[in-house]
């Protein structure tokens, strides 16, 4: 079976086919700046790599290329479109009506629809992605995955917020948490190499990226998450400021006279490391500053790692105990000072790091020493292969 799998952003489209007979990627690729009269497409087919220009306005077009490049003679991955048995959708937001993976149909579109004001910029593009595929190949299997839904086992005295309940109840303002796909997949990934039942082990899954958050994993199950109504909440990210005194915005508003577009942008752009050290939004930048004896770079990165490693502590209670710390995506892969400063925080807690196993970038692999009471892995997160095993259980 191939299962096509389409992550829509608001100018861009990620894509990868893959052959689930062995869960091999037959094809992958990057549509960036879409709309923007300079869109490019980065194609990869096995070890080549091909940069195309070519503007397209809007998402169909760019899907319809995208296409076009897997039937290509000079690659060609497939010779027909219906060789393609099924198409995965990443959905942003599913609140708080979808607990799982659905298959597309006008009331699920509905649905997602409702959720756009959850989701404003991620479920808007999604939307387009669905509708694009239905024009460019109609009446082929389609399939929601939400990042929402692996934390919809969450109990509500975690999700809850401390504001009137009536808002809750009104507007649905509640922790709906977010990179639930990787989540899953790492801590199902993790309990397959320690050869233990998911069920018997209380993991903290740390998605560290641009965006970044944690995640409680107890019998298998999400029992709270560190990003909360928004992608905004929790640890400091790359550019977003994560949790903060929410008496900041008014004051801020008030004495810099900010609208709430302002604000927002100064929130989601201009905060978290690039706020703190005034640097860059990648910490590769911020480290080889901070090895210069730049006081706001070490102290962007110092920031980070005690607070990283506050809510491992944090959701250790919620776990009633620790097994397995688990680091992913692209900071928590590659930047070896970052995992192991976040680690050296909770030595205390008997955690310890092997460096020379922790000096490896990008790898699925341990890197805790023998005498750690908790182990710590390094697991590269695959959400396209688990959007596409979500997607191959539905169709069948």
């Amino acid at each position: 079976m191939k299962i096509l799998v389409l992550n829509c952003g608001s100018s861009s489209l990620k894509y990868q086919l893959l052959d689930m007979e062995n869960e091999k990627v037959l094809a992958k690729g990057n549509y960036e700046r879409i709309g923007e009269g300079v869109s490019f497409i980065t194609h990869k087919v096995e070890e080549n790599k091909y940069v195309i220009e070519k503007p397209v306005d809007n998402h169909r077009q760019a899907i319809e290329f995208a296409l076009s490049q897997l039937k290509d003679t000079e690659y060609k991955v497939i010779n027909d479109l219906k060789e393609i048995n099924a198409i995965g959708h990443r959905v942003v937001h599913g609140g708080e009506k979808f607990n799982s993976s659905v298959i597309i149909n006008k009331e699920v579109i509905s649905e997602i629809e409702n959720c756009t004001t959850l989701a404003p910029l991620h479920n808007p593009a999604a939307l387009i992605g669905i509708e694009a595929c239905m024009d460019v190949i109609p009446n082929i299997p389609m399939v929601a995955v939400f990042d929402t839904a692996f934390h919809q086992t969450i109990p509500k005295e975690n999700y809850i917020y401390s504001i009137p309940y009536k808002y809750y109840e009104k507007h649905k303002i509640r922790k709906y948490g977010f990179h639930g796909t990787s989540h899953k997949y790492v801590t199902n990934k993790v309990a397959e190499i320690i050869r233990k039942p998911i069920e018997e082990l209380k993991i903290v899954s740390c998605h560290l990226g641009q965006g970044a958050s944690l995640c409680a994993v107890k019998e298998g199950k999400s029992v709270d998450t560190s990003m909360g109504l928004t992608p905004l909440a929790g640890i400091p990210m790359c550019a977003r400021c994560g949790d903060i005194d929410p008496s900041i915005l008014t004051f801020l508003m008030k004495k810099e006279n900010l609208s709430v577009e302002e604000l927002e942008k100064i929130l989601n752009k201009e905060s978290g490391v690039y706020g703190i050290s005034g640097i860059s939004q990648d910490f590769r930048d911020i480290e080889k500053e901070a090895s210069s004896g730049n006081k706001q770079a070490m102290l962007a990165i110092n920031n980070y790692s005690n607070l990283v490693a506050q809510y491992i502590l944090r959701y250790s209670v919620s776990l009633e105990g620790l097994d397995v710390i688990v680091f992913t995506a692209g900071i928590g892969e590659n930047q070896i000072n970052i995992r192991k400063k976040i680690c050296d925080n909770l030595k205390f807690f008997g955690v310890e790091i092997d460096e020379d196993r922790n000096n490896i970038r990008g790898e699925e692999t341990l890197i805790s020493s023998d005498k750690s009471k908790v182990k710590v892995y390094i697991i590269p997160t695959n959400e396209e292969l688990m959007i596409a095993k979500e997607t191959m259980n539905l169709i069948g």
